[in-house]
């Protein structure tokens, strides 16, 4: 590899823009828009995290699914170790697909309840065509264990599992191909909050053990403390306050940041979960 592909971030985010054409209220007036993005840029260092925060209709899901490649941006870059995913021939992008996977929100939906978990967590392998049947189960055993599951849970169903255990057949189909980066939108929203903390830590000794970086979708600026290097706060498709964490919480510049800290439940002693 390159000096200069070494010293490149992971993952570079520049002037991200993305539009929405609505149908059109006027036979002869121009369909209304959505701005979802409006000039999105930010980088991810190797093995570090950043989280994204903001409300519902923010532009937060839309940056994932963007530098997921799951939609086209109106302008803008989204370039991970150097290569812009968007302009790259539909095969280099789905071989580019080993550095990069995801963890969805909902663990009973992201599941295919007709598969088994051995297939689940072999998807990714499969879709790029790089492993026998054999390697295939082998490697979901690898990831399996590496999240806390037993070897004897590969040929069983989704519906055998509660939520937590769900979530963790997902992080394990997302790491079975050694990704560099995994995009987790709101990974821990739907599980109830005593497991929540379960799966962060999970994600966390993951990150220690495989140097994985993350890109954290989420609305609770608790799990973005608890997980993430840095944050970006996304209000109406743009980035409003940028910082780690500990800092940023501490010292909120832009009114839109004060409001989600507010927003954050209180303890009976007055304090809030953002502790550094």
């Amino acid at each position: 590899m390159s000096e200069s592909a070494l010293a490149s971030p992971l993952l570079e985010v520049t002037d991200l823009v993305r539009h929405y054409d609505l149908p059109r209220e006027k036979l002869f007036g121009p369909p209304p828009t959505v701005k979802a993005l409006n000039g999105v840029s930010f980088k991810v260092e190797a093995g570090r995290s950043l989280g994204i925060v903001g409300e519902s209709g923010s532009g937060k899901s839309t940056i994932a699914r963007l530098v997921m490649a799951l939609d086209a941006p109106t302008s803008g870059s989204v370039k991970l170790l150097g290569r812009d995913l968007h302009t790259l021939p539909r095969s280099e992008l789905r071989a580019a697909r080993r550095d990069f996977q995801m963890v969805f929100q909902d663990p009973y939906g992201s599941l295919d309840p007709r598969q088994t978990v051995a297939r689940i967590v072999a998807e990714p392998l499969e879709a790029l065509a790089e492993a026998s049947r054999k390697e295939q189960r082998e490697r979901a055993a690898e990831s399996l264990a590496a999240v806390g599951l037993r070897t004897t849970d590969m040929d069983k169903y989704p519906h055998e599992f509660s939520g937590g255990q769900r979530q963790r057949i997902a992080i394990a189909r997302a790491l079975i191909t050694r990704p560099k980066l995994i995009v987790a939108d709101e990974p821990v929203s739907a599980l109830d909050v005593s497991v929540q903390a379960q799966v962060l830590n999970l994600m966390q000794d993951l990150q220690q053990q495989f140097g994985v970086s993350y890109l954290l979708i989420s609305h609770d600026l608790a799990v973005v403390n608890h997980l993430c290097d840095d944050v970006c706060v996304v209000w109406k498709g743009l980035i409003v306050e940028q910082g780690p964490p500990g800092e940023l919480f501490r010292n909120a510049q832009h009114p839109y940041t004060r409001t989600l800290l507010d927003a954050v439940p209180r303890t009976p002693t007055g304090g809030t979960l953002l502790v550094a």
